[in-house]
């Protein structure tokens, strides 16, 4: 499964030739290549997938994409998996079915 999620570009700097950036993913800060994207500011939302940034959007896209995110995760969970469909370490199995708890 390919994901490319939104993140908020807090900084822009050139690495090797590349444009470079600090992308905050909900929290989390990672480093993804901004050349693709090459009028990409501080602010805005790209689409990053396997640490390209590969399309900006606005805001209100990002929040929809990240409220549909929430409702995945919480959809496994109610499984008792992760996304991946892999038991969450807090889940039980379920004595009839031997799967987790619902």
């Amino acid at each position: 499964m390919c994901l490319a999620i939104p993140g908020k570009v807090l900084e822009v700097y050139e690495e090797n030739g590349l444009k470079m950036g600090r992308i905050d993913y909900a929290g989390t800060v990672n480093v993804a290549c901004l050349s693709y994207v090459p009028d990409v500011e501080i602010g805005q939302y790209a689409i990053v997938h396997a640490g390209f940034a590969i399309s900006v959007i606005d805001e209100e896209e990002a929040q929809k994409t990240y409220e549909v995110w929430d409702a995945l995760v919480e959809a496994a969970a109610e499984e008792g998996t992760d996304i991946f469909g892999m038991p969450l370490e807090n889940s039980e199995p379920d004595k009839e079915t031997g799967g987790g708890k619902s």
